[in-house]
């Protein structure tokens, strides 16, 4: 009988009607939940008499492939009690204020008629803003009612708005793909607000930094069902069953056909004990263990012997027959850049020609430029964004040499940096030259330079190894005083490696894990492997690649879903935020930190890799490449209504006297004084994660710097006689944050921590979206029972937040206002090609150019007293501007349109579609979730046909 025990009449068997119970429901409703997890798994919930009593897995997914096992059953052991938090003693049931800020609102509001300037005299009464800040983390919360806390919230941040700016109003949430929805309710409301997004998988360091410089993608991997198509799976840092659990079948089912599968690890992890081959590395050490294989395979498989596979792979998908220019440094060379077309004769006078690149042809034995490179993405001229081994000037056939070895004019001495012995290394590469605008350039390839700094000699002088038992270059040998892992290991491994990827052609996979990926160096951990599995032509194969599942996520409907969720229908652009840099700034951890140099290994006479870290984010920041918010050191509202005062009418007038004041110093961007007042973030919202200790990095800053509590850093400050272009203010603020509001179903640190709890509705309680990058299917989350207590679903909270923001905003914002948006030069866009050279305007490197050498400056019109009516409906801007996802662009009229002719009213259906008006027009409605979800599976490529079939 397990834990039931029956003390009365165990004869009676009565202990079996709690089973038979179980199975008396009235409902089974479809959902999912993401407690910590993106696996997306589909779950039954049942219900009765109006309560959730469990959940089972789901087991109807359709097959994908007759030659692929099926993907049910998914789910894990933590997925299936996930229903206990429902009604969990933890569970936040009503709106809850602390206690402290409860009573001085209270007597302020009191006196005040006007939320706003009741909010106005609490908050700038220092010492009454200092007594509740002390009590957060301490306990003390009462419960209170929905209007009274919309009201507070709404107040702070109309307040903030007025005072300083909507920037400085930040809402944090992680991976949306989880509950779509539920993301973007909040993102929406900011957005239309003025207020700003924080990232989320770069602050968690779930983001590879290694995928986006490799490929220039945030993170792009297979379906777990793609490790039955594998061969030879190499598990490094992942613990699949622990955090695959509902994928892990697919490894055993690879296994069992014959595949191999070896486990890179420290520790006798779970996922090793059934590996064939489990290699122990030292903890951090897998660059180096993968620096030696590189130099195997390079030996082995490219320079003893020629796979045609593998030279076709690195000739057709990889940078190698790339020209690299080399730079002349005293009695040798150092590696420079690619060799631009537009300095040689033939391509003077292509288009972007700093941004496309050349190869030597072996059929011209001439530099040639291939299509397909950047420039081709942002020319004119469409149809050569393709890799294609053409000349894009005549479209001749090309044959590029991987090498220059053999067909060499000189052997150059070329000196490579070896971070891990801090010495330089001189090695001969071949080299031809090249005439161009600047004169005769040696130049070889990236291969070549490859081969070199892996010390693969190829009979060529210099500081290159002789065997694998030297050690010197990343030989096997080499590896050992890091790894632990004898040469002998490392060069079967090596062998398996390629072997397997020259026998299948490129069936090998490696699936890495947040165990790598959460070292200070994961990008280099990253880059290593990666190149292996380039050099034996594995990436773009089923059943091969490089595949990271560290908080991952996999937003398919990404097209519709960015402009709904960021209110692109409404307004644009949106503020979003890099959180890393963010709160390294704001949370003041660089005061702690000295010279860049003082803890990371960088190459002598290094040009940016030196001096503060904040320093050098200050420089991104002004030049373009990084987001900053808050951006201005004054109201941005204000720097627009100056503007327009001083007779500056247009987008164009306002930025270049934006500009003007940016280049004299009388307007700051706040990067450069971020313990200013004027610099601080003021209100901070969070729903749908744990940004309070749980995922902070560096809890005890934040308990000083943000929230003004107690905290127990032990740790000096360092940055003063560091910091060059910072101002370094003392003594360092305490409470930057006059606000923050927690929304979730639980009391965890977020919510001990915050001024406001707003009970928010668990999974099986919304109707939402899910999706993953797991499996193929777009997952909905059915409404099992509606949110118990006094909780709401997060959409329906900032319904609530908008409609109070819209009641309240005519006292404060009488008429619409014009903000001046700061945004990033962008992916995808052609700022991609804006800066051929890091150069810094301030310091007189180059002109101030918005959009190219610094950021954009955009006009936005903002409406307080209609961001609900605006929040529940699909704005025009979609209609005339169309949806994007990942570069593509799809003009979407005729299915808004369409949409316009569904009826006015009536109740949310998940089946039926309806639409919204005021103020004399009609829109599609958002009103709901189910209207929300159902908008986006009309508009999404991914679930619409037609919608793809307009899109290609």
């Amino acid at each position: 009988m397990g834990w039931i025990q029956d003390l009365v009449n165990p004869k009676a068997r009565r202990w079996e009607e709690f089973y038979r119970n179980r199975w008396q429901h009235d409902n089974i409703v479809r959902s999912t939940h993401g407690v910590n997890c993106t696996g997306g798994c589909s779950w039954a919930v049942y219900v009765k008499d109006g309560i959730i009593t469990w959940e089972m897995q789901q087991t109807d997914y359709p097959q994908l492939d007759p030659n692929l096992p099926p993907y049910e059953p998914r789910g894990c052991q933590r997925g299936i009690s996930a229903s206990w938090y429902v009604y969990s003693p933890i569970r936040v049931k009503y709106p809850y204020a602390r206690g402290a800020l409860l009573d001085l609102w209270r007597a302020a509001r009191s006196q005040h008629a006007n939320p706003v300037d009741a909010w106005a005299a609490l908050i700038e009464d220092e010492t009454q803003r200092t007594r509740f800040q002390r009590a957060r983390g301490k306990g003390g919360f009462r419960r209170t009612n929905w209007d009274e806390v919309l009201e507070i919230v709404a107040a702070a941040s109309l307040y903030t708005a007025r005072r300083w700016g909507p920037d400085r109003v930040f809402g944090f949430s992680p991976i949306p793909a989880m509950s779509y929805l539920s993301y973007a309710g909040g993102s929406r409301f900011l957005q239309l607000f003025g207020g700003v997004n924080m990232s989320f998988y770069d602050w968690y360091a779930d983001l590879p930094n290694a995928f986006p410089e490799v490929w220039g993608d945030q993170t792009d991997v297979c379906e777990s069902a793609d490790w039955f198509n594998s061969k030879y799976i190499i598990s490094m840092g992942s613990n699949l069953n622990m955090t695959r659990t509902p994928d892990v079948h697919f490894i055993s089912e690879a296994r069992h056909k014959g595949t191999k599968f070896v486990v890179v690890a420290p520790d006798f992890s779970q996922v090793a004990k059934y590996s064939d081959w489990w290699i122990p590395i030292e903890a951090g050490q897998d660059t180096a263990l993968w620096m030696a294989i590189n130099h195997v395979i390079l030996t082995e498989f490219h320079a003893n012997r020629t796979v045609p596979y593998f030279a076709d792979y690195v000739k057709r998908y990889t940078d190698g027959p790339f020209l690299v220019a080399l730079d002349q440094d005293g009695d040798h060379y150092q590696p420079g850049q690619l060799l631009r077309a537009g300095r040689v004769a033939r391509y003077a006078d292509v288009e972007n020609g700093e941004w496309k690149f050349l190869v030597y042809d072996q059929n011209s034995a001439e530099p040639r430029m291939p299509a397909g490179t950047v420039g081709f993405r942002w020319g004119s001229e469409e149809g050569k964004w393709n890799l294609k081994l053409q000349d894009a000037i005549d479209d001749s056939p090309l044959d590029p040499a991987i090498s220059m070895l053999g067909r060499e004019e000189d052997i150059l001495n070329v000196a490579f940096y070896d971070f891990a012995e801090a010495r330089e290394s001189v090695r001969g590469v071949p080299v031809r030259y090249v005439e161009t605008s600047e004169g005769r350039v040696a130049v070889t390839t990236a291969y070549d330079l490859l081969m070199a700094r892996f010390g693969v000699g190829r009979g060529l002088s210099g500081d290159y190894p002789v065997d694998y038992d030297e050690v010197n270059a990343y030989t096997p040998a080499w590896q050992e005083k890091y790894t632990g892992i004898g040469r002998d290991t490392v060069i079967r491994l090596a062998r398996e490696f390629a072997g397997n990827s020259e026998a299948t052609e490129g069936k090998t996979m490696i699936i890495v894990g947040a165990s790598v990926n959460h070292w200070y160096y994961n990008n280099l951990a990253y880059r290593a492997p990666i190149t292996a599995l380039l050099l034996c032509g594995c990436c773009g194969r089923n059943g091969g690649g490089m595949n990271h599942y560290v908080g991952q996520e996999k937003l398919s409907l990404v097209a519709p879903w960015t402009s709904l969720a960021f209110a692109l229908d409404w307004v644009k652009p949106p503020r979003q935020q890099q959180s890393p840099i963010w709160h390294y700034a704001h949370s003041d951890q660089w005061r702690y930190e000295g010279d860049f140099t003082d803890y990371a290994a960088v190459p002598p006479d290094a040009k940016w890799a030196k001096g503060h870290a904040l320093d050098l984010a200050a420089s991104a920041v002004r030049m373009g490449w990084m987001p900053f918010y808050p951006q201005f050191d004054r109201n941005s509202l204000d720097v627009a209504a100056e503007a327009k005062a001083a007779g500056a009418t247009t987008r164009e007038e306002v930025t270049e006297r934006t500009v003007a004041q940016l280049k004299d110093g009388s307007l700051n961007f706040t990067v450069d004084d971020p313990d200013a007042p004027e610099s601080w973030p003021r209100v901070w919202l969070i729903w749908r994660g744990n940004a309070i200790q749980s995922s902070a990095k560096g809890h005890e800053f934040f308990l000083r710097h943000y929230l003004g509590t107690h905290d127990n850093i032990d740790a000096d400050e360092h940055a003063r006689d560091s910091v060059r272009t910072i101002t370094f203010r003392e003594p360092a603020p305490r409470g930057k944050m006059d606000l923050v509001v927690d929304l979730n179903f639980r009391m965890d640190s977020s919510a001990l921590y915050s001024d406001i709890v707003l009970p928010a509705a668990f999974w099986y309680e919304k109707n939402d979206l899910n999706t993953t990058d797991l499996h193929s299917f777009i997952h909905p989350l059915g409404q099992a029972v509606p949110p118990v207590w006094e909780s709401k679903t997060d959409w329906e909270i900032f319904k609530a937040l908008a409609h109070k923001v819209s009641e309240m905003a005519p006292d404060t914002f009488p008429e619409p206002v014009t903000d001046i948006v700061t945004l990033p030069l962008r992916h995808d866009t052609p700022d991609e090609i804006s800066q051929p050279e890091p150069l810094d305007w301030r310091a007189g490197e180059c002109e101030a150019i918005p959009g190219k050498t610094m950021p954009h400056f955009h006009l936005v019109e903002r409406d307080y007293s209609k961001i609900y009516q605006r929040f529940i409906s699909l704005g025009p801007l979609i209609r005339e501007d169309g949806i994007s996802g990942n570069g593509v662009h799809i003009p979407i009229a005729p299915f808004y349109d369409e949409l316009l002719k569904n009826p006015l009213g009536g109740s949310p259906d998940p089946r039926h579609m309806r639409c919204v008006e005021w103020d004399g027009q009609r829109y599609p409605s958002l009103e709901d979730a189910l209207d929300a979800a159902n908008t986006l599976l009309y508009l999404a490529p991914e679930s619409n046909g037609e919608v793809a079939w307009v899109a290609y």
